[in-house]
């Protein structure tokens, strides 16, 4: 089982027959070795098998099928890649499924998809058998408290699992506890989206769970409402959310008990200082735990610098489109419009042993150089970023490097390891936020636009923003105990800021200028905060009219043609023939194709996506 921090001594036994039942679970197929009713009918056991389904929610279970970077919870490949913060990485030859995922020619035979969709089935068939185990405890170990809260975290779970598999595919199944393996589960269809289902879940959760938790990583009352609130907005009933959003700015705390609050922007990415008070639901990892590394951030094995920290594998790239995003104006205020007419400075084509070459003076939002690794400036503490030498096929990645994901050197012993004994220091306790506050202040800021109060959203942007202003110090260039060598030659005055940084709030713009700006504005936030994080995909689907969105039919393939035009226009020295290749097809592409393998088990009761 994952060690999600759950300081619980549970029988040897009834671990060893929840890990071996709950590794096999998922909606095609039937338990091996399943349990005896009388093996986890205590208190002990039911919190076994929810411990069980907790240790899902990174999206990586043991003896699954495929490797667990198709299906992490963290979807580098499905939010970010797909949606245009990054391409894929490597060679082109490398893990191609991810690069029909890339260039949206992807089909239902796709091995990604089916890994991604067992997980999550997976994850919902745990979630429903601590519903199913709880009625055969007798033995008055369970409180009419302790059932309550069981039965909420479980539902919690099972609306995590089922809302996962929504975000991907929407048209989904929707099973509660009474779907058993053998009887109904290869017949259950997906007639349509399954949204208020999802709703009815975190809502129950919502009502029954704490205010705080005693364990790291147990959903509390207030990540159960953060996530009926995301719901509610895919389901496009944005008063609903609004109320419960404010609700939450207001009074949501931690499960420690800690206020949600703004932290140093860095410290949401730094394995030494997750589930911090700005962590709603962080998804827990660990490492040096004698699992091997199998506990830890499993979904971003392959996203280093391919000979940087971990050394392998040089997938997860950033685009130039996403680095473009953070110029600003004389203002510090974005440039949404006009942000693709002219390139950053990047070192695309220059070799890496050139140490002529010069970061740009451009000026820039300064979340970039934590969203991203550039040649020139520092990445975390392992010294100047080189560029290319760094990025493994530089002509079809482009020149750019994954850093949110990335550990500190000084940490590195007690933050990574080898995942499985074969990728050294590639698994780590680099934590996702599944949630994270700003996250909450951005939906927050989204609902009130869709109401027509641009003040509180320009506000609650702001809130983003000033965060970054008031922390222009993170960005400097100086290094502690830096002092250079041959292949991370620094050339910034490590007393300096290491580029031109800039940001400001808005002033007013959002009234002035009217809903559609302060739409437009609050959505490029959202790239801006949490570019890199799995999530413009969904964003960009999630707001499209055809989709029942507000931004109107056909605006997600506007906005992933404009980031392939911007990528295209680069020329020769970008390579990459998926790009090149690539076409969004409005109509079809706002969705995943459903996996054939779960159509064909169904025996066709589950249907295809439109346009498959």
């Amino acid at each position: 089982m994952k060690n999600l921090k759950l300081k619980i001594i549970i029988p040897a036994a009834v671990v060893l027959l929840a890990s071996s039942y709950s590794c096999k679970n998922y909606l095609d197929q039937p338990p091996v070795g399943a349990l005896s009713p009388e093996a986890v009918a205590t208190r002990t056991g039911v919190d076994a098998v929810l411990i069980g389904a907790y240790s899902v929610v990174d999206g990586v279970y043991d003896g699954q099928k495929g490797d667990p970077w198709r299906s992490g919870t963290d979807n580098w490949i499905y939010g970010s890649v797909v949606g245009g913060d990054a391409f894929k990485g490597s060679n082109p030859g490398d893990q191609p499924d991810a690069a029909t995922l890339e260039a949206f020619n992807s089909t239902g035979s796709n091995e990604y998809l089916d890994s991604k969709w067992r997980v999550c089935y997976a994850g919902v068939q745990r979630a429903n058998d601590v519903l199913r185990i709880l009625p055969t405890v007798k033995d008055g170990s369970i409180t009419d408290d302790q059932q309550k809260q069981f039965v909420a975290e479980a539902r919690f779970l099972r609306g995590f699992f089922h809302f996962e598999a929504a975000k991907l595919w929407k048209n989904v199944p929707y099973a509660d506890e009474t779907v058993t393996y053998l009887a109904n589960n290869y017949n259950l269809a997906n007639p349509g989206p399954i949204w208020d289902k999802i709703e009815a879940d975190f809502k129950a959760a919502a009502d029954a769970l704490p205010e705080t938790q005693p364990q790291i990583g147990r959903a509390n009352k207030w990540a159960a409402l953060s996530f009926l609130s995301k719901t509610l907005m895919y389901d496009h009933k944005y008063a609903d959310a609004y109320t419960i959003l404010k609700d939450i700015i207001a009074n949501g705390k931690t499960s420690s008990g800690a206020k949600y609050q703004l932290v140093n922007y860095a410290n949401n990415f730094n394995p030494s200082t997750k589930n911090g008070s700005e962590g709603v639901f962080v998804v827990q990892t660990s490492v040096k735990d004698g699992a091997n590394g199998l506990n830890g951030n499993a979904g971003n094995v392959l996203n280093f610098p391919s000979g940087g920290p971990a050394g392998c594998c040089g997938f997860f790239q950033p685009t130039f489109d996403f680095v473009n995003s953070f110029k600003v104006d004389a203002n510090g205020l974005p440039l949404m419009d006009t942000y693709q007419n002219d390139y950053i400075k990047n070192d695309q084509g220059v070799k890496a042993d050139d140490a002529t070459y010069l970061p740009g003076d451009e000026t820039v939002d300064p979340r970039l150089d934590w969203s991203v690794g550039r040649r020139g400036i520092p990445y975390l503490d392992w010294g100047i970023c080189p560029g290319a030498a760094w990025a493994r096929d530089q002509p079809n990645g482009g020149p750019y490097l994954p850093i949110k994901n990335v550990y500190y050197k000084a940490a590195q012993s007690t933050t990574s390891d080898a995942y499985g004994g074969w990728a050294a220091n590639q698994s780590t306790a680099n934590s996702y936020n599944a949630i994270r506050y700003a996250d909450v202040l951005l939906w927050a800021a989204e609902c009130a636009v869709e109401a027509n109060d641009l003040g509180a959203a320009e506000g609650y942007v702001n809130q983003i923003r000033n965060r970054a202003a008031n922390q222009s110090g993170w960005v400097k260039g100086k290094l502690t105990g830096y002092t250079g060598n041959d292949a991370t030659k620094p050339i910034v005055d490590n007393n300096q800021f290491a580029a031109n940084y800039k940001i400001s709030p808005y002033n007013g713009q959002f009234a002035a200028n009217g809903q559609a700006y302060a739409r437009k504005a609050v959505y490029f936030e959202r790239k801006l905060e949490l570019g890199m994080e799995g999530h413009r995909y969904f964003d960009l689907s999630r707001w499209d009219g055809i989709n029942g969105g507000p931004a109107g039919n056909g605006f997600m393939g506007t906005e992933i043609e404009k980031y392939l035009k911007n990528t295209r226009d680069v020329g020769d020295k970008f390579t990459s023939a998926v790009i090149k290749a690539a076409k969004f097809t409005s109509g079809r592409n706002e969705f995943y194709p459903i996996p054939q393998i779960q159509i064909d088990l169904t025996k066709g009761a589950l249907k295809q996506n439109p346009g498959y």
